[in-house]
């Protein structure tokens, strides 16, 4: 929502916002001259208004989306006006359950060091940008895409990257089918003349592409690179990123895309190194909040320390810890101590059926200690871990702000 923002700031609209709270990205909109009030109400909405987007986090009947309806403005869901934006542009989107915005930041800065020029949006802040917006003055397009209510059918992409695939977003598809039919159909509709970047080996994916059209450029086949960021699965990241800025650029050559991927600083929330602890501690912070990606992310910790490991981890959704919990159950296998704060709802109401107290007892029957804790409680001990332990901060909510208030402390 706010590199779009900036996108229809840069093409000459008057822009507006709000937020629940101020963060990173409301703080970057303002030094941009893009109001954000932070908190919502209907008189958020001015009278001359000219279209209204909304996240999926926002529901018809918001306070906002009420008054934008009751003033007759149109209203149109982010993917669908991303979709109206990159019309008549050579779209490149990057989709998968794990590692799309690492992968779009990653292609975003080949480019834009090759003198391409592109236009950017990515789900998180690139520190090498120092946004989540990249203007370009070229007809290239990259965007991270995402299949949670079909949305990836909404762009038409002349080069569509596939990370990887697995079951997610559980409250839309009732099944690892139902998901995979959205891709299915996205990859049928990338033309003869495009291409479609993924791993045609894994099984998720393999059997999605025999009706392609477009060629299929497997990522797995390029080399290795030099990488500041760790993990097996980053260089994933890196590779496909490499293949799809090979067929965009052909005139690159390899140097120029090692150099890029080496000096790659990272993005928001992805393994973010964020300081120490008053007491010495080492803190990371990591959007982690699928059971694969969260087991990754601390195997990858694990190989960075020999101390013990201690996880704050905000579960995000009731559907998807529910659905997903045996899977989260067995994730936290490489951490020594977790504090699993209540789940983060988002769209969703308590059912009942999942709670962050279930979680903890689950993670401790595979055999490490868990405990069910509220924020205020999780920072408290945190604060007591010692200078050769290292935290991690993990979840797609708010947890991030107690690996800040542990960093800020220590100043």
């Amino acid at each position: 929502m706010s590199a779009l923002a900036q996108y229809l700031l840069g093409q000459g609209s008057e822009v507006g916002g709000s937020d629940r709270d101020a963060s990173p990205v409301t703080l970057l909109l303002e030094q941009k001259n893009i109001q954000v009030t932070i908190g919502q109400k209907a008189e958020n909405v001015p009278e001359d208004a000219t279209v209204v987007i909304y996240s999926d986090a926002v529901s018809k009947d918001h306070c906002e989306r009420v008054r934008a309806g009751e003033l007759g403005i149109p209203q149109h869901s982010y993917f669908e006006m991303l979709g109206e934006v990159s019309k008549g542009k050579r779209t490149i989107a990057v989709a998968g359950t794990h590692g799309k915005t690492t992968t779009t930041g990653m292609l975003a800065k080949i480019l834009a060091d090759a003198r391409v020029s592109p236009t950017a949006i990515i789900g998180s802040l690139v520190k090498d940008f120092g946004s989540n917006y990249l203007r370009g003055t070229s007809d290239l397009f990259v965007v991270e895409a995402c299949e949670y209510h079909d949305h990836l059918l909404e762009l038409s992409p002349e080069v569509l990257v596939i990370t990887n695939l697995e079951w997610d977003h559980t409250d839309w598809f009732p099944s690892l089918a139902a998901m995979q039919e959205t891709f299915k159909k996205a990859i049928v509709r990338v033309p003869r003349t495009g291409a479609i970047v993924t791993d045609p080996s894994n099984p998720n994916i393999a059997s999605l592409l025999r009706d392609a059209e477009a060629k299929v450029i497997d990522y797995t086949k390029e080399g290795t690179y030099s990488l500041r960021l760790p993990g097996e699965f980053n260089m994933q990241n890196a590779r496909a990123a490499a293949a799809a800025a090979h067929l965009v650029a052909p005139e690159l050559i390899q140097e120029q895309i090692a150099d890029s991927l080496a000096s790659f600083h990272g993005t928001w929330r992805r393994f973010e190194y964020k300081g120490k602890t008053a007491k010495g501690a080492l803190v990371y912070d990591d959007y982690a909040h699928h059971p694969t990606a969260v087991k990754a992310t601390l195997e990858a910790l694990r190989e960075k320390t020999k101390g013990n490991i201690f996880v704050a981890f905000h579960p995000h959704l009731y559907s998807r810890t529910k659905d997903l919990l045996d899977e989260f159950s067995t994730a936290f296998g490489a951490a020594d101590k977790v504090y699993v704060a209540p789940i983060y709802a988002a769209r969703e109401v308590d059912d009942g059926t999942a709670s962050s107290e279930i979680l903890a007892e689950r993670i401790r029957a595979n055999g490490v200690d868990a405990t069910a804790l509220d924020f205020a409680a999780i920072e408290t001990v945190l604060g007591e871990v010692g200078p050769d332990d290292t935290i991690m901060t993990m979840g797609a909510g708010d947890i991030y702000k107690i690996a800040d208030a542990l960093v800020l402390r220590s100043i």
